[in-house]
């Protein structure tokens, strides 16, 4: 098959990328992963190691000085800013430490935005968005507004975001920074069994050992690419 067709390639597959900040600094050189469907790495790191600046260059948010990062097969390099961003909402899910939910739409508006970008039916969109919610322990929620929910829910809410378009990748930035421990393990557990159950994959960046915990493969960041966490 060929190599962009997405039933043959990896979710995501990097090779020896490097990336410096302004003023020259190395964050990190010679980072590679690949990956299968389904599977979930968590990294992890110290501050300013450039964790998020990771997660910037998949997403097709910032360029590497080095290096190739494939989603789904597309090689991010080959693509112009139109592509990169059609990439990123067709194929990829992201899910925040402070959540981003629109507070001026409901909570079924607010999942089904990646379909109504992606320039689906908006009835075709809520229909999907309030199934997703029922997935995510959100029954009969769709109407409600941002304001009515807690913390845990808000995530929970992000969740069905991220996934209701049926990403190959998601994208987790601290996702259970602001929830308290009782509520991030519940949340670890829903993330992960969505995840499996939509066969996609997930790259969670956190610097809790209880949420990487939950992934199949912890990494640490290090400026000479990712080693197994604890080496």
């Amino acid at each position: 098959m060929a190599a962009d067709d997405p039933s043959s390639a990896p979710p995501l597959k990097i090779s020896d990328l490097a990336k410096s900040v302004p003023g020259g600094r190395r964050l990190f050189s010679n980072l590679a992963l690949d990956m299968a469907p389904g599977e979930i790495v968590a990294i992890m790191g110290e501050s300013g190691v450039g964790k998020s600046t990771l997660l910037n260059l998949v997403a097709g948010l910032d360029r590497a000085d080095a290096g190739r990062i494939e989603i789904d097969g597309v090689d991010l390099s080959t693509l112009d800013d139109d592509a990169r961003t059609g990439l990123r909402r067709d194929r990829i899910g992201f899910v925040f430490q402070a959540f981003h939910i629109l507070p001026h739409l409901t909570l079924a508006q607010n999942v089904a935005l990646p379909l109504i970008l992606a320039r689906r039916p908006e009835a075709e969109a809520l229909k999907a968005a309030t199934i997703m919610l029922d997935q995510v322990g959100l029954e009969g929620r769709g109407q409600d507004f941002p304001a009515q929910v807690s913390g845990g829910e808000m995530q929970r809410i992000a969740l069905a975001r991220a996934l209701v378009h049926r990403p190959a990748l998601v994208l987790a930035d601290e996702p259970t920074g602001n929830l308290d421990p009782q509520t991030a393990d519940v949340i670890l557990a829903l993330l992960c069994e969505q995840l499996r159950a939509s066969a996609a994959a997930a790259v969670i960046v956190t610097h809790s050992e209880r949420a990487a915990a939950a992934a199949d493969r912890v990494l640490t960041l290090t400026a000479d690419g990712l080693v197994a966490h604890g080496l």
